[in-house]
């Protein structure tokens, strides 16, 4: 729905308003008005996202039940989070039992982390077993989630829903699906990983398949707020750092000891992480990785492990703000003497060669009226054929009143 506007003259407006009415609600609007120096506030001190584990012992014994993993007295935020835009909980039903979930969410997924059963909704019924993943958009109703088979007496689930972001917000999920009900079959992933093994163009830092959705075209992710990757670390290997600004939600699928992820806020010039925390990879087991921090991924065993993160990365990538980095390319731009920007991607060349396509901005449909650009085309007269330089003068260089501006 489109923004509007109606206008209207009402007979209190003719007559004009008391002065002292307007006095009474104008303080009253002031009291909640806050304004800081801007240096000082630009960077507000928050409770950082803390590395903090889920073990998989929660969900192996007990009753049918939740179990949220819920670190809201960490982040000081109202009401039940495991980051500031996600909720995530194991579910344990226990053979031959059913439960219901509910969620005030556009985006629910579920990962089967041991077991079979069914789930019900208004969507439709569905089978799921282990190593399978579905996702569900907004439901009024409730999933009622029945075990039929599973070992240590239950079946368990890993549930990621957006409900947090909405609370933030003060909204309500609206009716409008943003997707439709989606089943990833366990086989079927597997087997695209395979293909993508003896694939001889795959990134040589990764063997994983990211999980999209059809409605996802642009953003290639789970729904348009979750994202997930089956990531698989071959024996005796080692995925080198990245990062991402948004918080990842790390499930270790399979692993056995001797697997694990060093994580911390920055790496050295030769691209390890300084002072890193390790975390291990307990199979069942969830475990966060905060945002923004560089982590890597070691396999020190004889054997393959696998871990499926979730991330609120659908929403950051929509927002070209996702920032993924991958360490050797840093290290790569740094010797270059280059530092690049956030929120875009190296290999992305409408970023990165900009001045080439000339930094056009599109006009609106029908439009004509006006141009809309400003690229070196514009200054023609100024460009130095020769240098492909541009004299644009540095706003608060006092000493050097112009300088040379490559456009590369």
């Amino acid at each position: 729905m489109s923004t509007e506007a109606v206008v209207s003259v009402d007979e209190h407006v003719r007559e004009g308003v008391k002065n002292e009415d307007l006095s009474a609600t104008e303080k009253k609007w002031g009291e909640t008005a806050a304004i800081f120096e801007y240096g000082s506030a630009a960077n507000p001190d928050m409770k950082p996202i803390p590395v903090l584990v889920h073990p998989p012992d929660l969900h192996e014994t007990g009753e049918t039940r939740v179990i949220p993993f819920d670190i809201n007295d960490f982040l000081e935020i109202d009401g039940e989070c495991t980051s500031p835009n996600l909720m995530a909980s194991f579910i344990r039903v226990c053979v031959g039992e059913s439960i219901e979930t509910k969620a005030k969410a556009t985006s629910q997924a579920f990962y089967v982390i041991r077991g079979s059963g069914t789930s019900s909704s208004e969507h439709g019924k569905v089978s799921w077993s282990t190593g399978d993943m579905f996702v569900v958009p907004v439901t009024n109703g409730k999933i009622t989630l029945a075990c039929t088979e599973a070992e240590l007496g239950g079946a368990a689930l890993y549930w990621v829903h957006d409900e947090p972001l909405l609370r933030y917000l003060g909204v309500n999920p609206s009716d409008e699906k943003k997707f439709e009900p989606t089943l990833y079959r366990r086989s079927e992933m597997l087997e695209r990983v395979e293909e993508i093994r003896h694939d001889k163009t795959r990134s040589n830092n990764r063997l994983g398949v990211l999980l999209g959705n059809t409605a996802c075209e642009q953003t290639k992710t789970l729904t348009h707020v979750l994202w997930s990757l089956l990531n698989s670390i071959p024996a005796r290997s080692v995925q080198r750092p990245h990062r991402h600004n948004s918080v990842a939600l790390d499930l270790a699928v399979s692993a056995e000891p001797g697997v694990y992820t060093l994580m911390g806020k920055e790496i050295d010039s030769q691209g390890f992480i300084i002072d890193p925390i390790r975390c291990d990879w307990i199979p069942g087991g969830v475990f966060i990785t905060p945002p923004g921090w560089w982590h890597s991924h070691h396999n020190e065993t004889d054997s393959a492990a696998w871990v499926l993160p979730m991330q609120d990365a659908g929403l950051y990538t929509h927002q070209r703000t996702l920032d993924i980095r991958f360490v050797d390319d840093e290290i790569a731009l740094f010797a270059a003497g280059k530092i690049r920007g956030s929120a875009f991607a190296v290999t992305n060349k409408q970023y990165t060669q900009l001045a080439e396509f000339g930094g056009k901005v599109p006009q609106p449909r029908g439009a004509g009226l006006f141009k809309r650009e400003l690229s070196v085309e514009c200054m023609t007269s100024m460009v130095d054929e020769g240098t492909k330089r541009v004299k644009a003068t540095q706003v608060g260089a006092l000493m050097s009143p112009t300088k040379d501006a490559t456009t590369e």
